[in-house]
């Protein structure tokens, strides 16, 4: 860095620093979104993913992305996945904090997913618009107080404010509710079948032969899983790594069992947080060619 160099300059170039010692530890290229899984995102990655693989003489066969995010559209969470995979053979997911909603449907599309103990993934609650388009819901909520009121109000038990919330439901929009929900089961399904369980074989029980059916009805338990709000009482309720393993019987690797690797991770995402912080940013997309920010929304 110049003598000239600007206080935001130095940051930058200390993460792209610690960034370059998280490449050389997994051997990987890498590619760290912070912010909502939107409609605009998917550009912003592919520009930077672009960029990434433009001009490199040994190119990478795989691509480590780092995603901190609250959620957003079962959608753009797609058309990311696409964005990675014609890029790179190979595709993993670290979570150093929190992926929830679509960042979990995005992380299963993965490879393999790394976490630490601290790190947590969500409920698959896609969100949408809500009614004034001022703000993201999660769209499971409406579906089942709709149905709740539906049934009471089918059984007679449902009271004048009751059914006048009923009423008040757009039929378009629990229609487009649906729809979310339905795709954010199906791109699991189809996902960690095709990456996730491509090197499933043998069950680690009794050694059986592990049949596409097999592949395919696993997938199913973990999305219907995921997908269940009920289950977990809060779209915004973390689900660690012991609870994946041990509920969903989903393989997560352990990246904090790696010293190095850990202590890294932790100085990166740290100095990355308390940035985007000072500086009021929401969204940024960070490679070890580019850092890009905005202060807005990715859409």
């Amino acid at each position: 860095m110049g003598m000239g160099a600007t206080a935001n300059q130095i940051v930058e170039g200390q993460l792209t620093k610690l960034l370059h010692r998280i490449e050389d530890a997994t051997d990987a290229d890498c590619l760290t979104y912070t912010g909502p899984i939107a409609f605009g995102a998917d550009d912003f990655i592919r520009h930077a993913i672009e960029e990434l693989k433009d001009g490199r003489k040994s190119k990478r066969k795989r691509l480590l992305f780092i995603m901190e995010t609250q959620g957003g559209f079962a959608e753009s969470a797609r058309r990311i996945s696409d964005t990675l995979r014609h890029h790179y053979q190979i595709v993993d997911f670290l979570i150093p904090s929190h992926a929830m909603s679509a960042g979990t449907i995005l992380a299963m599309s993965g490879d393999a997913i790394l976490m630490d103990y601290y790190s947590v993934l969500g409920p698959i609650d896609p969100q949408v618009s809500s009614q004034d388009k001022q703000k993201l819901v999660p769209a499971l909520g409406y579906l089942i107080r709709y149905e709740e009121l539906l049934a009471k109000s089918n059984s007679g038990q449902a009271g004048g404010a009751e059914i006048a919330i009923l009423m008040d439901f757009d039929q378009g929009e629990l229609y487009s509710y649906e729809q979310a929900r339905d795709l954010s089961v199906s791109l699991l399904e189809e996902w960690l079948v095709k990456y996730k369980f491509k090197n499933w074989k043998v069950t680690e029980s009794m050694g059986t032969r592990v049949t596409l059916k097999m592949k395919k009805d696993r997938a199913r338990e973990i999305a219907n899983k995921l997908n269940d709000a009920r289950r977990w009482n809060s779209h915004g309720i973390g689900i660690n790594m012991g609870l994946l393993r041990r509920d969903l019987n989903l393989k997560i690797d352990d990246f904090g069992e790696n010293s190095d690797l850990n202590n890294t991770v932790r100085e990166y995402h740290q100095l990355l947080t308390d940035y985007m912080t000072k500086l009021g940013q929401t969204v940024v997309v960070h490679t070890r060619k580019s850092y890009r920010r905005t202060k807005g929304s990715a859409a």
